[in-house]
């Protein structure tokens, strides 16, 4: 149970993309949840919190200072949450016990202050990316997964480097388009769960998009990510608000 002085606040964060090589956003990460999230009910994390994921036996003194942090936050009260990204698909039970984070589903249907909404990281949304999708559906078979998991932990670290590498060659020659959702699989999710707001990251494209779904007025909120700025969504009873934090550590 949340403590009792827990404000009636809910944040979503996504693509923090976190990485030793970029102590900045992690000092910004550390700093929001000892400021922000701390004041929260809960926190949703909504995929790629770290730029790669090799496994939860990687004990790292960076991604362990990450669990100690995301733990100390669940020790006050704030209950916290995870949906894995496209970046972080691998990250396990083992590493989700450690930080005291709770693994949901890859889609997810919560309710927000009296109202139902859908919760993804997003990258399914983007149907357009086709050779994007294909990986997908290989990278989260069980077999794939067992293969990669059963290699030795210096052999994924390369392999992690590798793909950040080919997938940075592959996004540049991508059109913005390819990478954007899909307005049709938007819709569909929303009418699916008969919601009226959906709230994802994956596209590095903040917004708030208007559209009709249920043949109701429906909203898609877009998470930022995290390359130069905090960035978050605010949620009261009353209000929800995108917010931006330039790093200043």
């Amino acid at each position: 149970m949340p403590s009792s002085n827990k404000q009636a606040l809910t944040y979503f964060i996504a693509d923090l993309h976190l990485t030793q090589s970029r102590p900045d956003i992690t000092a910004c990460f550390i700093q929001f949840l000892a400021q922000e999230a701390v004041k929260a009910e809960k926190l949703y994390i909504l995929g790629d919190l770290f730029e790669s994921w090799i496994g939860d036996d990687d004990d790292s003194e960076f991604i362990s200072t990450i669990a100690e942090a995301l733990k100390t936050l669940s020790l006050t009260g704030t209950e916290t949450y995870f949906i894995h990204g496209n970046r972080d698909f691998l990250l396990g039970k083992k590493y989700a016990e450690k930080a005291h984070i709770k693994l949901l589903n890859e889609i997810e249907q919560i309710e927000l202050y009296g109202e139902k909404v859908v919760i993804m990281h997003g990258d399914t949304l983007c149907t357009r990316d086709i050779d994007y999708q294909k990986f997908r559906v290989k990278s989260r078979s069980w077999w794939w997964q067992t293969m990669i998991k059963s290699l030795p932990l210096f052999v994924r670290k390369k392999i992690a480097a590798n793909y950040r590498k080919k997938s940075s060659a592959a996004t540049s020659m991508k059109s913005q388009e390819i990478m954007d959702v899909t307005e049709h699989e938007v819709i569909k999710c929303l009418e699916k769960y008969h919601c009226q707001l959906l709230i994802h990251g994956h596209t590095h494209r903040p917004n708030v998009h208007k559209l009709t779904a249920n043949q109701q007025e429906a909203q898609r909120i877009v998470l930022g990510d995290w390359y130069s700025q905090g960035a978050w969504l605010k949620v009261t009873p009353e209000d929800m608000v995108l917010l931006n934090s330039p790093f200043d550590n």
